[in-house]
């Protein structure tokens, strides 16, 4: 981990701020209720701590030890349905499908190698029907395009723009 996001995380209650808008967007206009949700980087739980108080099951997935005590402190704190796990993306494979998997500025961390295999891994665990959603640096999207498009499923790209990119896995 180039920048010491755990050390943040011990001193910084809250540290990366509200949820990101393009994803409170998704939700809002996701239309299913109680969906598994994997939140990849999911540091405090910006994201993940939002989208469990809509009524989705949320997993979330961070490095730091510090980050996914807060997460679970938070989720107790308001009886939200998270689970959080400490891992490394570099390694971490999916014990499940999920719905959807959310990625929010986690993959640039990881070398280019690394970045591109964890996606290629966390991709096989979209169930169909479910939705991959990236916000990431726009310069490594051309790449995630290319493993999303090369992936044995059939995918729809739904929202594209600088530096986002939201994809339906078809059924089958």
């Amino acid at each position: 981990m180039a920048f010491n996001y755990d050390k943040l995380y011990s001193e910084t209650p809250n540290a990366l701020g509200s949820p990101t808008d393009e994803f409170v967007r998704f939700f809002d206009e996701l239309g299913m209720d109680r969906a598994n949700v994997l939140d990849v980087g999911c540091g405090q739980g910006r994201d993940a701590l939002f989208i469990s108080r809509l009524g989705h099951q949320v997993t979330g997935v961070d490095l730091s030890p510090h980050g996914i005590r807060d997460l679970e402190l938070a989720a107790q704190k308001e009886d939200l349905n998270i689970t959080g796990i400490v891992a490394d993306l570099a390694e971490y494979t999916p014990d499940r499908d999920f719905d959807v998997i959310l990625i929010d500025r986690t993959l640039h961390m990881l070398s280019k190698p690394d970045r591109l295999d964890a996606l290629a891994r966390l991709i096989d665990h979209v169930a169909p029907n479910g939705w991959l959603l990236i916000a990431d640096e726009a310069s490594n999207m051309k790449d995630f395009d290319h493993i999303v498009m090369d992936h044995h499923a059939t995918w729809t790209i739904t929202y594209q723009k600088r530096g986002y990119l939201f994809c339906s896995r078809d059924r089958g």
